[in-house]
């Protein structure tokens, strides 16, 4: 096929950030179907990659023209091209990524029935991809620098509704253990956004949402970054209404929404948040330092 000539204003991206990037910078001019493409192929970038234009299209509520159309709006000659720059991030990650992907594929269309066991194994394989992929897009300096914020911030607050809320509630027990002083923005008395209010610039603010995104958190969230107070974003993609102004960003790409989506991935990812924390704040341990449980605080209360 002959490249397709258009009136872009930009290089045409040859690497898999550079095509998100792009997206991202678009996103807000684009049409509400594009933006739906948008979402999934940055929130599936391994569905991208390995499957087919009518796989996806299916996958993500449209049409295979539409995926056609999207790319070419990019300045791709077609879908094709551009999926070989998804295909790119595949082979350029760590050994044996891509074939770990395909095994677990396989493995997942080993039980595509509707038993109860079969919804299991999926949902297994699914969290086993979803835990791998934290190897790949979870950086050295992401975790050191949120550390540095939770470690040396006068309080800690937490935003993080529905499906989120147990993730929250996670990350505040953790630091809390951690003597840090920590305020759960919970919805519950309706005033989750005048407790915000209360912030300041020595505070961190940690907001936790995914699709479809709690419209009180994107808010909390609002607000405290036009007050220059840091925040610390643990959200689907670039794409998430966190994802722009974020001190520091967690990106957790998820499959397409289903009843059955794990929270297994970001609760690792809010344990290795709270472990990186605990360095800090003891940097004098010589091995990875144990963050104390409420049973083990009270036994030792009681032997003294």
């Amino acid at each position: 096929m002959s490249r397709k000539k258009l009136s872009v204003t930009w290089p045409v991206p040859d690497n898999y950030e550079g095509v998100v990037n792009l997206i991202t910078k678009e996103y807000p001019r684009l049409s509400a179907g594009f933006q739906q493409i948008a979402r999934f192929l940055t929130q599936n970038p391994n569905s991208v990659a390995l499957e087919s234009i009518n796989a996806l299209a299916s996958k993500c509520g449209t049409h295979s023209s539409s995926l056609v159309r999207f790319a070419q709006h990019f300045g791709f000659s077609g879908f094709k091209h551009m999926q070989t720059v998804f295909q790119t991030r595949i082979a350029t990650a760590a050994p044996g990524f891509q074939e770990r992907i395909r095994a677990l594929e396989e493995e997942l269309s080993r039980y595509s029935g509707t038993e109860s066991v079969g919804h299991l194994h999926a949902l297994v394989v699914r969290d086993i991809a979803a835990l791998q992929d934290l190897l790949e897009t979870v950086s050295a300096d992401d975790l050191q620098r949120a550390s540095v914020l939770l470690a040396e911030a006068d309080t800690v607050y937490i935003a993080g509704q529905l499906r989120s809320e147990p993730i929250a509630s996670l990350m505040r027990y953790l630091l809390t253990m951690l003597h840090r002083r920590v305020v759960l923005l919970d919805p519950s008395g309706g005033l989750a956004a005048e407790m915000a209010a209360t912030m300041t610039q020595r505070d961190v603010l940690v907001a936790i949402a995914f699709r479809h995104y709690a419209k009180e958190v994107v808010t909390i969230a609002d607000s405290a970054v036009a007050r220059d107070i840091p925040l610390i974003a643990l959200t689907d993609s670039q794409l998430s209404p966190l994802a722009k102004d974020a001190e520091v960003l967690f990106t957790i790409a998820e499959d397409e929404y289903t009843f059955s989506r794990s929270l297994a991935a970001p609760m690792c990812l809010i344990q290795s948040i709270a472990t990186a924390t605990a360095i800090r704040l003891h940097p004098n341990t010589d091995q990875t330092p144990r963050i104390p449980t409420v049973t083990e605080t009270m036994m030792r209360k009681k032997v003294n």
